[in-house]
């Protein structure tokens, strides 16, 4: 089987550049696109979070590129702008509408638009919903996830034959490439993955797992494995 080629920075850089502009919900000329050894750094300013989550996904999209520094600031235009009360008042309505997250037990601060949330849930995923339902909130301009997540004492073997199982059931990847380790419900994932969303899946499954508390992703990014 041929084996394929490794992209240069300089194609790597102008596919971020056309999958910016393919991608309808990016202004491309707003961002900026440097890429050194497979790793793209974004920089630029949007006008609104999405945008900005938006860019970092398509430079993921992109086959070879193996990680991605989002440096792209959120400038709101003045139709967008929200108080820190609105801001604060759609997050808990947001919330609470939610029906995957335990909304009671979620705690916000608003700065700036800036939004911190802080509290417990009882899954990994939990933690992950409740930051995702308020990305796309008018007014927000970033989010920092404290939640804590309080998961109740599960064996370390069970967590992880759980884990290893769920990914052999996946098409998506190879099980035998992904390491996992399990220690005081927290998982460490290692391995070698071809693709951001193969990542994305991965860290995913893991979190799904009963009795997981924390996800740390050491996985690394390798297309052409």
């Amino acid at each position: 089987m041929k084996k394929a080629m490794v992209k240069r920075d300089a194609e790597l850089q102008e596919e971020v550049r056309q999958e910016l502009g393919w991608d309808t919900r990016v202004e491309a000329s707003d961002v900026g696109v440097v890429v050194d050894s497979g790793i793209v750094r974004l920089t630029g300013t949007v006008k609104s979070y999405p945008e900005k989550l938006a860019a970092q996904e398509a430079a993921h999209r992109v086959a070879g590129v193996l990680d991605v520094a989002n440096e792209i600031k959120v400038d709101l235009p003045g139709s967008h702008v929200r108080s820190d009360l609105d801001v604060a008042q759609a997050v808990r309505w947001e919330l609470e509408w939610n029906v995957l997250v335990p909304q009671e037990r979620v705690r916000t601060t608003v700065s700036d638009g800036w939004v911190t949330l802080e509290g417990s849930v009882n899954t990994w995923q939990q933690r992950l919903d409740a930051e995702r339902s308020i990305h796309y909130l008018a007014g927000v301009r970033g989010v920092t996830n404290r939640i804590v997540v309080e998961a109740p004492p599960t064996d370390t073997y069970e967590i992880r034959r759980a884990i290893e199982a769920a990914l052999e059931r996946r098409a998506e990847r190879e099980a035998r490439r992904i390491d996992v380790a399990v220690r005081d419900g927290k998982v460490y994932l290692s391995g070698v993955v071809r693709s951001w969303l193969e990542k994305q899946a991965v860290i995913g499954t893991a979190g799904h797992a009963r009795g997981v508390r924390y996800v740390e992703d050491n996985l690394e990014i390798y297309p052409y494995a």
